[in-house]
């Protein structure tokens, strides 16, 4: 795959596969990747298995040997078709948390209601996305950096926190439901292993290495 393209279907062990692309298809899929935490949560291994009978409208054919090679190719779709990062950095956008600030960028990149179109390809998508300038979303995400790297917020970067603390920097102490204006102003960096934030954009994860879903 390449940059010039908007293909409709991926290559699994040197087979093509047909694959949902539409933009909507692909934001609907990403939650089963980076599922919320919670009792009910599925584990990694189980989302990524709903992720790909998702994505692929065949997978109910596909031997679950081919499951890791075709989830590999389904995150390098989901990327846009780039190579992986040498050392990927942590999540700093929730597509679900992030939507309305994320669908005003994209349609002021766009100039139109990208919502309103009956079919959007994935691609076409993240170009508008990275074409997204000044607003909500990049004063959210410089933030969400700066408390991850635990560099001390602008007076006006606090006043926002302080408004929106769960939207300005989510899932860490300092950005939770619970957490102090404070601990954003003193925040230290997040621990999280760098491994678990695979592709910065998409905040996505590669295929459990350890697979062991027998379905």
């Amino acid at each position: 795959m390449t940059g010039w393209e908007l293909p409709r279907s991926v290559t699994v062990a040197g087979r093509p596969y047909d694959c949902h692309t539409d933009y909507r298809d692909i934001l609907g899929l990403l939650p089963w990747l980076e599922p919320a935490p919670g009792p009910e949560a599925p584990n990694r291994e189980e989302g990524w298995y709903v992720a790909l009978a998702l994505f692929y409208p065949d997978f109910g054919g596909m031997a679950p040997a081919l499951w890791p090679a075709a989830a590999e190719a389904m995150a390098d779709f989901l990327a846009g078709g780039t190579a992986e990062q040498a050392k990927p950095g942590p999540r700093l956008i929730d597509w679900q948390r992030d939507a309305d600030w994320i669908v005003a960028g994209v349609n002021r990149a766009a100039g139109c209601e990208v919502r309103a179109l009956p079919y959007l390809h994935w691609w076409s998508f993240l170009g508008w996305f990275a074409a997204i300038g000044e607003g909500p979303l990049a004063t959210a995400v410089a933030i969400r950096d700066k408390l991850r790297r635990g560099k001390k917020l602008e007076g006006w970067e606090l006043d926002y926190y302080r408004a929106q603390p769960a939207r300005a920097a989510f899932g860490r102490r300092a950005g939770g439901p619970g957490g102090t204006a404070r601990q954003a102003e003193r925040a230290g960096p997040d621990r999280r292993r760098e491994e678990d934030g695979w592709q910065e954009t998409c905040g996505l994860t590669r295929w459990p290495k350890a697979t062991r879903c027998g379905r």
